[in-house]
């Protein structure tokens, strides 16, 4: 039987000694490589399209092209269809990461997360999973959202209408950040049938990932942010 394939990473910084710092983490992992490291976003989609990447680190704020237009780039490029993103930044407060998850990311981490974190996010996000805890994603979703909001391509309220009573109330779980195991306890459902139901409610929202079902729970108002920043539903 022969070995599975490497995680293929592609990073993207401006900052030369951080994308190296990564560069020797991601390399010292016996199932990722480096494929690519790009100093800005136009560089990191480019090398996308080019390198076969399965995944890419991706800062927010880089020069020429930031990291959520080259998010959203690779999320509406047909052929880079498998091409995950895990968003970087500085601080968790960092609103644009809304942003970049309407864009199509599948998570993020902030910068000074630890070595082994950084690399089990990889394949977790690799995996096709998102990246999303119960605690900071979703406060930092409640919070962001209590702010002036703007245009998104997110689906409207009226999507809902397409999702059955169940399906709802999965969608409302997903938006509190429980995972699959988590849905499937609170709703007495099989693990299974709760991780079917995530999949029927992307198909019918159109939605890239399971981190823009959390955006859209919000944006429909199936969850809605409290004074403390903490999800209620």
């Amino acid at each position: 039987m022969s070995a599975p394939q490497p995680i293929r990473v592609l990073l993207a910084d401006d900052q030369t000694l951080v994308r190296a710092a990564f560069a020797m983490l991601v390399e010292s992992a016996r199932d990722m490589e480096v494929v690519g490291q790009a100093g800005n976003g136009r560089e990191a989609v480019e090398l996308a399209r080019t390198v076969g990447a399965d995944l890419v680190v991706m800062d927010i704020r880089m020069p020429e092209l930031d990291g959520i237009e080259a998010t959203r780039r690779i999320a509406a490029d047909a052929d880079l269809a498998g091409v995950k993103v895990l968003v970087l930044t500085t601080y968790d407060t960092d609103e644009y990461i809304v942003d970049a998850l309407r864009a199509g990311a599948s998570g993020f981490l902030v910068k000074d997360t630890k070595p082994a974190e950084l690399l089990e996010a990889i394949r977790t996000v690799a995996a096709g999973d998102a990246l999303l805890s119960p605690g900071p994603t979703a406060r930092l979703i409640a919070r962001v959202l209590r702010l002036p909001a703007t245009p998104s391509p997110a689906a409207p309220p009226e999507a809902l209408t397409a999702l059955s009573d169940r399906e709802c109330q999965v969608l409302t779980l997903v938006g509190r950040g429980l995972n699959n195991a988590e849905i499937a306890e609170a709703l007495g459902l099989s693990p299974f049938t709760a991780k079917t139901h995530v999949s029927r409610i992307m198909g019918k929202l159109m939605a890239r990932d399971r981190a823009q079902l959390v955006i859209l729970a919000y944006e429909s108002g199936l969850v809605t942010p409290t004074r403390t920043g903490a999800a209620t539903g």
